[in-house]
């Protein structure tokens, strides 16, 4: 599979089949995400894979704003739970901002790395949705993470059992311009 054919044949996954995911398969889809680039290679991104009854916890607990997502999650075999070191992305050593952007490099980062992973995860078969409604906090202390991660995004993943169509996309013509 080309990068092209990987980028525009990807889509957001929202029904899954209940098949698990073997781990050494997800071992070797995050090695192929680590790979994505990183603000001084600071390589800030983790992934917590999440199953069973703290998967279906954080479906209940934390997806209130939007409780489709609590009704996707609950539906896949597993949930990524995409985090990042706080403080090092965007940062000098001395905690200073290395530019006007500030802190706002961490989610860049960990934008690049989800979407990272939900490509390398199509390439095996693997289907993903990246959502970003949902309660962060609540999430962090469901996992108990440690006060210098915050999390990013929620993935669930899994066999897909749908193939949906891709949506229009703008023309180049709307996207691209020259000065």
């Amino acid at each position: 599979m080309t990068a092209k054919e990987c980028i525009k044949g990807r889509r957001s996954i929202r029904k899954f089949t209940g098949q698990p995911i073997d781990r050494s398969l997800l071992a070797e889809i995050i090695e192929t995400a680590s790979y994505s680039p990183s603000w001084k290679n600071t390589q800030i991104a983790r992934y917590i894979a999440v199953e069973g009854e703290l998967k279906d916890r954080i479906a209940d607990e934390c997806t209130s704003a939007y409780p489709n997502n609590g009704a996707i999650i609950k539906g896949a075999p597993m949930l990524i739970v995409i985090t990042f070191i706080k403080n090092r992305c965007g940062y000098e050593r001395d905690g200073s901002f290395t530019t006007a952007k500030g802190a706002s490099w961490q989610m860049f980062d960990a934008g690049i790395a989800s979407q990272s992973f939900c490509l390398a995860a199509y390439e095996q078969g693997i289907g993903s949705v990246i959502q970003g409604i949902f309660d962060d906090e609540k999430v962090g202390q469901l996992l108990n993470l440690p006060e210098d991660r915050e999390v990013a995004a929620l993935i669930p993943i899994g066999y897909p059992a749908e193939e949906p169509a891709a949506p229009r996309r703008k023309p180049v013509d709307d996207l691209l311009s020259y000065m």
